[in-house]
């Protein structure tokens, strides 16, 4: 008897060790056509060493950034697999997300990637890079930085009263199941001509999808990339299946391609 305790209190021990009580990291979808989420890394086991090519970016002016992705033992990963075209997918928000650029930096060996952009205004932008070292899963790492200049008038986060949207040209309607956090929920994108109302029936692949879904909780701390359940789809509709981590305010990102160019649509939902 006094064995088995023994036993019982050990096994204890060793599940309260081998807890990740990191309250750092930001919530990971990356959502499979199928709609289930694909295995995700510990952030302890790697690492992103962030370096711009100005302490103090200012806005309208070209920005290096500089991406190095290693091991917790500070070896760099060399090996990234291929997802959706690219080896890494860098989301760019600022604070209130009313700005949002979906960008993809180029790999130059040695777990460096590298990419040149400009920030629209001054103020607090959240970088989001996305990624899968080669053999571990989906992992994504981020970094706040502050730009300089003059910034932009603050935008409220509230939740859209209209779900059709017209963007360049294109009539974009959301619909989605009854949220709830947890549930997972379809999001169908049904798109038209906003001149004719006739259905799009020709949507080409966008980075080997029919589209692409970014979804950020208000606080921008909630990160969802979703892919679509028919990949191969043309329209007019696009469905894509995820489930939100938890109640709140959210942005949802569609980007789509049609004749060429790529189109970006933004609805913000509220999940009781």
């Amino acid at each position: 008897m006094k064995v088995a305790v023994v036993l019982l209190l050990f096994a204890a021990l060793l599940s309260a060790c081998g807890t990740n009580k990191s309250g750092n990291m930001d919530h990971m979808d990356h959502s499979t056509h199928q709609g289930a989420q694909a295995e995700s890394v510990s952030t302890d086991s790697i690492n992103a060493i962030w370096k711009l090519s100005s302490d103090k970016p200012r806005s309208k002016q070209d920005t290096a950034i500089h991406i190095q992705i290693q091991d917790s033992q500070g070896k760099a990963i060399g090996k990234f697999d291929i997802n959706h075209e690219k080896q890494m997918h860098l989301i760019v928000v600022n604070k209130d997300l009313s700005y949002f650029n979906h960008i993809h930096p180029d790999y130059k060996g040695n777990g460096q990637f590298d990419i040149t952009t400009q920030f629209p205004a001054g103020g607090e932008y959240k970088l989001i890079a996305d990624f899968i070292p080669n053999g571990m899963g989906a992992t994504t790492k981020t970094n706040w930085i502050t730009v300089q200049g003059d910034a932009a008038k603050p935008a409220g986060i509230t939740p859209d009263s209209n779900m059709t949207k017209v963007v360049d040209g294109k009539e974009v309607t959301l619909s989605m199941d009854q949220l709830a956090p947890g549930k997972e929920a379809n999001i169908t994108f049904n798109i038209k001509d906003a001149a004719t109302k006739k259905p799009i029936t020709n949507l080409q692949q966008y980075l080997g999808a029919v589209g692409h879904v970014v979804i950020m909780s208000a606080d921008a701390e909630q990160y969802l990339h979703v892919h679509p359940t028919e990949e191969k789809a043309t329209g007019p509709d696009a469905k894509f299946m995820t489930s939100f981590p938890k109640s709140g305010i959210y942005k949802i990102w569609g980007q789509f391609q049609h004749e060429g160019k790529v189109i970006t649509v933004p609805f913000v939902v509220k999940v009781p």
